[in-house]
């Protein structure tokens, strides 16, 4: 793949269903090089069901997945067979099986499936992908260990080696942090950003906490019942009193004073401002 040519990924009117039940509604959805979108809302808004339509993956009712090659907002539309879209876009799911028997490099050469074809033909490039996914993910000192030996955080970063040796320009990723300690949420969403700021990756990810989102998203996009409600930067985007709404719990926002960007804190029943709490005086 010419390493000039830059790839986005677009979502027109997307009508999304599980049988008769409609779950997303009109969605639209526009992944750029270099930047990054995090998609939030409760359990149930279609932020992963959205996902796997973006990687083909979910059948469209109605609307378009569009694959766009060139500058961003001056792109053409390409039509795609199944393996040449693979070798643009990849999802990091949740959830997959952790496979007995294998090492770590042989679950990162599966990234590289779409270059193989049918009858696994010759993949001249395949050895230095991979060797650059797991140099990028930081797993090359395991790579010779069984994925069913390594820790929570350790096979995360496999599975994204996988995906990064698949040498894509749109990467999805669903949950990528979740079940990780907070080590490896934080070096996940510092690889995240150095994938879109430093190799010009377009990234979609489903996140669940609103501060990652905030810290590492160009843009954040709301979904409440399978339908958008808010999209822009984090500052737009998750409005204190709309999130509030969304989540059905009073939300606050302010700003971080250490990194300067928008944080939010959903108010439970027993918290109160220090001045109200027992024994303070006003």
């Amino acid at each position: 793949m010419d390493e000039q040519t830059e790839f986005g990924l677009e979502a027109d009117g997307l009508d999304l269903r599980y049988g008769s039940t409609q779950v997303v509604h009109g969605a639209h959805l526009r992944l750029e090089p270099g930047r990054i979108v995090a998609l939030v809302g409760p359990n149930g808004s279609g932020k992963s069901t959205l996902l796997r339509a973006l990687a083909r993956l979910h059948d469209v009712a109605r609307g378009t997945v569009t694959v766009r090659e060139g500058p961003a907002g001056d792109q053409d539309a390409l039509l795609l067979k199944r393996g040449d879209f693979a070798k643009r876009v990849t999802l990091l799911s949740q959830n997959r099986a952790v496979p007995h028997g294998l090492s770590v490099r042989d679950v990162v050469e599966f990234g590289r499936h779409p270059y193989r074809g049918r009858w696994r033909a010759a993949d001249p490039d395949g050895p230095t992908a991979v060797r650059r996914a797991m140099s990028l993910t930081g797993v090359e000192a395991l790579a010779d260990r069984g994925v069913h030996e390594l820790s929570g955080g350790q096979l995360q970063r496999v599975w994204l080696a996988s995906c990064l040796a698949q040498e894509t320009s749109v990467l999805l990723l669903d949950e990528p942090t979740n079940h990780l300690d907070l080590r490896y949420k934080v070096e996940i969403l510092d690889l995240v950003v150095e994938l879109a700021r430093d190799h010009g990756v377009a990234v979609g990810v489903v996140l669940h906490d609103l501060d990652e989102a905030a810290s590492i998203a160009d843009r954040v996009v709301v979904l409440s019942e399978g339908r958008v409600v808010a999209a822009g930067p984090a500052h737009q985007a998750l409005d204190a009193d709309l999130l509030s709404g969304v989540y059905g719990i009073p939300i606050a926002t302010d700003t971080d004073p250490f990194t300067g960007r928008l944080r939010t804190r959903a108010v439970g029943r027993y918290a109160r401002p220090i001045h109200q709490r027992p024994g303070r005086t006003p």
